[in-house]
């Protein structure tokens, strides 16, 4: 099975920033959109960015707009974190679509998960 590895988490301060980065051992992974998901605890898991497989979608989740940036290339993709804040505190997983080639990252569905990496934000 194709397995999704993320990287690049630590503990930083209020105001920092900080780059994931998500590798796959799957073949086909820069065909199709990934995104990036976070569960803090007692909390739901939340759909934080997004991007297709030619980086020409994008999505945001309204509570990183401006502060967050989703790039890729033809190995990675990543996630650069801006202007860190401590509700930003959760474990970061990426995911892949199931589907190649699609033109809207919203309709992905994200089948191929990687482990996580933990961001913690203190104040």
């Amino acid at each position: 099975q194709v397995q999704l590895v993320e990287s690049g988490g630590g503990l930083v301060q209020a105001g920092d920033s900080l780059s994931l980065s998500c590798t796959s051992s799957g073949r086909t992974f820069s065909s199709t959109a990934v995104g990036w998901f976070r569960q803090a605890p007692g909390k739901e898991r939340e759909l934080v960015a997004a991007i297709n497989w030619s980086g020409g979608s994008t999505y945001y989740a309204e509570s990183v707009k401006g502060r967050f940036i989703i790039t890729r290339d033809s190995a990675t993709v990543n996630l650069h974190m801006n202007t860190l804040k401590s509700e930003d505190t959760a474990l970061y997983s990426c995911a892949a679509d199931k589907r190649p080639f699609r033109a809207v990252v919203e309709d992905a569905e994200y089948v191929y998960w990687g482990q996580g990496t933990q961001v913690t934000v203190s104040d």
